[in-house]
């Protein structure tokens, strides 16, 4: 698997639909507020990279469980957009 390193945090593509990963915006976009999470999902969206955080189940509330994530795609993404899941190693 692909794995990418920014602000120290190491983490790991584990889904990457319609080839919708990209390091560098990925990097781009990044911040410290991210660091609390143990999933990063990023969708495109009229040719911006949108990311939001998710946590796992046991210590996550319904709207950052990341078994809650397909949900999310659906409601709240573009229809048929190109998404990714980075897990935090």
């Amino acid at each position: 698997m692909e794995t990418i390193t920014v602000d120290n945090n190491v983490y790991e593509l584990i889904r990457n639909e319609k080839d919708g990963f990209n390091a560098s915006a990925f990097v781009e976009r990044y911040t410290d507020y991210f660091q609390d999470f143990d999933y990063i999902v990023g969708d495109w969206s009229y040719s911006k990279l949108r990311l939001k955080g998710f946590k796992n189940p046991q210590r996550a509330e319904e709207h950052n469980n990341i078994d809650n994530v397909e949900k999310y795609i659906t409601l709240y993404c573009a229809y048929g957009c190109k998404w990714f899941i980075l897990k935090k190693v």
